[in-house]
């Protein structure tokens, strides 16, 4: 098929960021694009040719966005699945396929395809209420502390709370819930695996995540991690068996646990471009929305080597400003080395909103981290 200035129309899922730099390709290629959000102030409204606002979890939304699509894909798991099924059986390539996706978007349901799997993973209680938790502490089921997840909906850092008490339990949401063991461990690591409709695969290097340790999100993205070899090449193993079971087509984020004895224990999987690959577009032969384009088009994979070393540090909404976002700073940040910022094109800021951000490139790792510090320390997302 002619994808590149062709009648070939690729549909998205999701009009946010990673929507738009998925759309920085396109636009590259001349790939037609048509993106459906309910947000008319979404990112990707700027970017793509076709712009449909509806509700992603609406069956008819979503079934009829899709029956104009040649391919469907994703940049959000929360989508409606009855619609993309019937989408599939009618033709339509929907990439990643229901059934992987049908695993990924519910954290239980993914926990037991580990442990039906054999992929290491933290142990874990599944609850279908979280009203039932208290009664398994009470009788020894689980012990404090350990994290509650809700099963479905939850995004940087929601929908995820570190419980260390039952009166911690009061104010979570009374829904479809894991209890995870919490692991003592050294780093958090993520491994992004590339998969083609056809079965080629390839893997980016291990990045280092460190964490916002109030919001639960990622603030630094350390590329290549700071870790032994041999520990980084178990991670890579198990990142690679885990694409195998799950059979995605286009990127598998696989976010893991470096424990204290250098095993590896998988956390969570997103089946589509990942905040910890956004340093691929500067340090990276192929950028990681590059890949996902390629992979779903059943193209050739590119490169998933380094060029050089890469920080990515996020910007998110200071706390107490909400509003008119403003970028204090900005302009510090820009006469540093190897600095380069992307800014979503968010409008208003609320604390810990993910508004944006930058990437450090540098030969020297240590160099590159202390040049990230000094932006994270400057730059300051507010509002007017």
């Amino acid at each position: 098929m002619n994808y590149f200035s062709s009648d070939f129309k690729l549909g998205i899922l999701g009009g946010g960021q990673l929507g738009k730099m998925m759309l920085y390709e396109t636009r590259k290629l001349d790939i037609y694009t048509k993106v459906l959000e309910s947000s008319k102030e979404a990112p990707c409204r700027i970017a793509c040719d076709e712009f449909v606002l509806g509700d992603l979890l609406d069956f008819d939304a979503v079934y009829n966005f899709g029956k104009n699509v040649d391919v469907l894909t994703i940049e959000i798991e929360n989508v409606n699945i009855k619609a993309l099924e019937k989408l599939e059986k009618e033709g339509v390539k929907v990439y990643p396929p229901t059934k992987a996706l049908k695993i990924i978007q519910n954290k239980a349901t993914q926990k037991l395809f580990y442990v039906d799997n054999n992929i290491p993973t933290a142990t874990f209680s599944r609850f279908a209420y979280t009203s039932e938790i208290a009664d398994s502490i009470a009788h020894g089921g689980i012990s404090f502390p350990f994290v509650w997840k809700a099963a479905q909906f939850g995004y940087d850092g929601q929908g995820v709370k570190v419980v260390r008490k039952v009166e911690d339990l009061q104010d979570l949401p009374n829904v479809e819930c894991i209890a995870e063991e919490m692991v003592p461990f050294k780093n958090e690591l993520s491994v992004i695996v590339a998969r083609s409709a056809s079965g080629e695969v390839v893997s980016y290097p291990v990045v280092e995540m460190e964490f916002h340790p109030e919001a639960n999100q990622v603030e630094y993205v350390i590329c290549p991690a700071r870790i032994d070899e041999s520990v980084a090449k178990k991670a890579q193993e198990i990142a690679l068996r885990v694409s195998d079971k799950i059979q995605q087509v286009g990127l598998l984020a696989v976010e893991m646990f470096q424990t204290e004895n250098d095993e590896i224990l998988v956390n969570e999987v997103a089946p589509r471009p990942h905040n910890s690959g956004h340093q691929t577009i500067e340090a990276s032969y192929t950028n990681q929305f590059e890949q996902h384009i390629r992979a779903i088009l059943d193209l050739p994979l590119g490169s998933t080597e380094n060029k050089v070393a890469g920080i990515m540090v996020n910007l998110v909404g200071a706390e107490g400003y909400t509003g008119a976002v403003v970028y204090e700073n900005i302009e510090n940040i820009l006469k540093l080395e190897g600095v380069t910022p992307h800014i979503y094109g968010k409008k208003q800021t609320r604390p810990f909103r993910k508004m944006g951000h930058v990437t450090i490139v540098n030969k020297d790792i240590t160099k590159a981290r202390a040049i990230a510090q000094e932006v994270k320390e400057t730059i300051k997302v507010i509002s007017k």
